[in-house]
């Protein structure tokens, strides 16, 4: 047995900005997947996905308890499967910021999900929240609290533009160009982040008046402005816009960038080779990079390996 592939994704805005309202904008990222799968000899790492599948089911259980009239599973067919030793072969690395949880949420509600939202009806916004909602229950399983965004570009691999928290719609971003000088890349940092580490220090420091200023003043007021241009694709405006706000994140952040990664940070706003910024919750995993010149930031980067996500 295997089941549909579901693909990690990349928030390429709004990391932290989103839990207050900021734009969003989310976009599958194909290089990385996952399925359901059984084997005759399952591996250990099949094995520990299994077990972990089992507490899941059991999560999910509480969850149908909870909220009946929001989501119910066929527990009959997942449990028989579990069973059986099912469990999630993934290529998407864990605690990269890419969405390892959100895929596997994404592949268990596409096939025990009962009367689903499927990806082929008319998707209102009132479903996409709803879908929201259901996966944020879901992947809090794995996060403690999820805003349920992962699981949903997963599941509809389409763009996934956030106005605000009650507001979503699927998006068109301009088609890349794969003859263009500019690119967004993905830079490795060699650790893994844990979300809910990191999403507890944003908490602390959001109980600090200046810290609740700058973010609406600076953080967000960047974010959205980055959102927009790169949806309607005026990137010499988004250029400007990134390095301002990869300057806010340097000076606001510095607990979600790795030590290692300040002074590259730094070096690419003062030379304006590269900006780089958070992506996902920080901490380690992947850090976003955005450069006019991909052959200047791989100069000044050369001691890393980038992923190029997108060509301007």
């Amino acid at each position: 047995m295997k089941g549909p592939l579901f693909y990690s994704k990349i928030l390429l805005f709004g990391e932290y900005g989103i839990i207050k309202d900021s734009k969003g904008l989310s976009i599958p990222y194909n290089f990385f997947k996952g399925a359901l799968k059984t084997d005759e000899n399952p591996s250990e790492t099949a094995k520990k996905s299994n077990a972990s599948l089992r507490e899941f089911v059991g999560y999910l259980e509480m969850v149908h308890k909870n909220s009946p009239d929001l989501v119910s599973f066929d527990f009959d067919a997942l449990k028989a499967d579990v069973t059986g030793g099912m469990y999630f072969d993934s290529s998407i690395p864990q605690g990269y910021g890419v969405g390892s949880s959100g895929a596997l949420v994404a592949a268990i509600y596409d096939k025990y999900a009962q009367n689903k939202i499927t990806v082929l009806e008319n998707l209102t916004r009132e479903k996409l929240l709803t879908l929201k909602e259901v996966f944020g229950k879901m992947e809090s399983f794995f996060h403690g609290k999820s805003s349920g965004l992962d699981p949903l570009n997963s599941y509809l691999s389409i763009p996934i533009l956030i106005n605000s928290k009650d507001n979503i719609e699927s998006t068109s971003i301009p088609t890349q160009n794969p003859e263009g000088k500019g690119a967004v890349f993905l830079l490795d940092s060699g650790s893994t982040g844990e979300t809910a580490p990191m999403v507890q220090i944003f908490m602390e420091k959001m109980k600090q008046e200046g810290f609740r200023n700058m973010l609406k003043d600076q953080f967000i007021k960047h974010t959205d402005a980055c959102v927009e241009d790169f949806v309607s694709g005026n990137v010499s405006s988004l250029f400007g816009n990134l390095k301002q706000l990869s300057h806010v994140v340097l000076d606001n952040f510095k607990p979600m960038i790795p030590v290692k990664f300040h002074d590259l940070w730094k070096n690419g706003i003062e030379t304006n080779d590269y900006y780089l910024k958070l992506c996902g919750s920080g901490g380690g995993g992947y850090i976003l990079g955005f450069a006019e010149d991909l052959d200047k930031a791989k100069k000044a980067l050369k001691d890393y390996n980038l992923e190029v996500v997108y060509n301007f």
